[in-house]
């Protein structure tokens, strides 16, 4: 089977009864978990946006599947009764939804017309990316191509070390996740329902660049919208349904990007080095990652040390990463 017949049959294998059931829990449960953050800024109004980030992420660390006791029940009466789960990939698509409802219904308003374009064309081409990276072949080699198969078998020794050519399927590696073999491998992503591969690592980091952009973008709008009614209310302002949701979403805006942004320059470091995540934490698995020091006196036994053979520079090595065809 090849590598698009593969994948059309994993994403296929589930029926339509069980993707509508999917996507009517995880959408629950993003109601569930948002309601819950919306209540953080009812319950303790006298708190400073400051003051309420640190409460919010209590509930974001669970959010947005397990952020309430109602959340988890809800998520087990349904894979029980209905015999589904939440789908991450629909998670996200809502959460984004949802900041989203909440710009056009509220916020909106007070933001410059071209700013207003700006963010509405940020949200259409983030759920464009997110159907692309979902839907499309990661790499995926075919059943033929075993795990064991597209690894380099040399190891290196520390005397006479030179760079080797490596085969075309050198870094091809085995998602235990999706049960097949990816040409360069970077890892599963379950946020975005597939594996991160050599045909979509691009589309990966701009939707992780656009989610960063968006988020920022939505924090700050939502600030402005939080500031200028501030200024035209005495009081009040946290106690109904437009400013809970507003401060609530742009807390989670926040907390969204603090942890994206890491994720994002780890992902870049990685680009520079030519390396991927599953090769970084795996190296000891795939041999071309060894270099054998020969024992020496004193030192009688062998020594293996990691190794990069893929390095071409930071240059070269991004220019790679640019130049890979989806």
């Amino acid at each position: 089977m090849s590598g698009g017949g593969l994948l059309g049959f994993q994403r296929h294998r589930r029926s339509a009864r069980d993707l509508v059931l999917s996507s009517l829990v995880s959408c629950s449960l993003v109601l569930l978990s948002q309601s819950a953050l919306a209540a953080v800024p009812r319950i303790l109004p006298s708190f400073s946006l400051l003051a309420l980030l640190p409460v919010s992420g209590m509930l974001s660390l669970c959010s947005p599947r397990w952020c309430c006791l109602g959340t988890l029940a809800l998520g087990r009466f349904c894979r029980r009764l209905l015999g589904v789960r939440a789908s991450a990939p629909a998670l996200v698509v809502f959460n984004l939804l949802f900041l989203w409802g909440v710009y056009i219904a509220f916020i909106r308003r007070v933001i410059p017309s071209l700013l207003d374009a700006f963010i509405n064309a940020e949200c259409a081409l983030l759920l464009a990316g997110l159907y692309r990276i979902l839907s499309g072949d990661p790499g995926i080699v075919g059943n033929d191509f075993t795990h064991s198969e597209g690894v380099h078998q040399n190891v290196f020794s520390e005397v006479g070390f030179e760079a080797q050519s490596f085969p075309v399927f050198s870094r091809v590696r085995y998602c235990n996740s999706c049960k097949a073999s990816v040409r360069g491998f970077d890892h599963h992503c379950p946020a975005f329902g597939n594996c991160i591969g050599h045909k979509n690592h691009r589309l990966f980091m701009l939707l992780v660049i656009g989610f960063v952009i968006a988020e920022a973008s939505y924090t700050m709008c939502s600030t402005k919208y939080v500031a200028m009614t501030l200024s035209t209310q005495e009081s009040g302002f946290e106690s109904n349904l437009s400013g809970n949701l507003v401060i609530s979403t742009m807390l989670f805006s926040v907390l969204q990007v603090l942890w994206q942004v890491v994720f994002l320059m780890w992902h870049m470091y990685c680009i520079c080095l030519n390396i991927k995540t599953d090769e970084w934490i795996n190296w000891k698995k795939y041999p071309e990652f060894h270099i054998v020091i020969q024992p020496q006196p004193g030192r009688p036994i062998s020594e293996m040390r990691f190794t990069n053979p893929y390095n071409k520079g930071i240059i070269g090595n991004i220019k790679e990463f640019l130049k890979s065809k989806e």
